[in-house]
């Protein structure tokens, strides 16, 4: 479902300067797309190009937003979680500063706390990055 703007900042665990995501976009049962901007003073930023880090970062936020949002749903708090692996990550370039990137993540598994997702990154209609990325939710939270 396409989703109104909301304050990404109440949907994941993450607080500037170290945010990689602007806004949630869209989600269903097993896919959630958000996008951002890269702004020049972006801590990722390297050179002038969003780096490979940044990148990876920003398909774990998306998947932080999609858990955030779907907790504010059923008045929840927002859960901390950390990423537990990353596999088959390829970024096949980098995109310079003031890009507009769109994520998109894909429920492939989800086990409790512990979700597998793929991940894939956009720049101007073209594949940027992709990986596949074990997540996992603080329990205790």
């Amino acid at each position: 479902m396409q989703l109104a703007p909301q304050n990404i900042l109440q949907l994941i665990p993450q607080a500037p300067p170290f945010v990689m995501v602007d806004e949630l976009t869209y989600t269903d049962e097993t896919t959630t797309r958000s996008k951002f901007t890269i702004a020049a003073d972006n801590c990722m930023v390297f050179g002038g190009m969003f780096s490979e880090g940044g990148l990876m970062e920003n398909i774990a936020q998306t998947a932080a937003a999609r858990v955030g949002y779907l907790a504010s749903l059923e008045n929840k708090p927002v859960a901390g979680g950390y990423i537990g692996a990353v596999k088959d990550f390829e970024v096949l370039f980098l995109p310079p500063v003031d890009s507009d990137l769109t994520t998109e993540i894909k429920i492939e598994n989800q086990v409790f706390n512990v979700s597998v997702i793929s991940g894939q990154v956009w720049c101007k209609n073209e594949l940027c990055a992709r990986c596949e990325m074990k997540v996992f939710l603080n329990a205790d939270e």
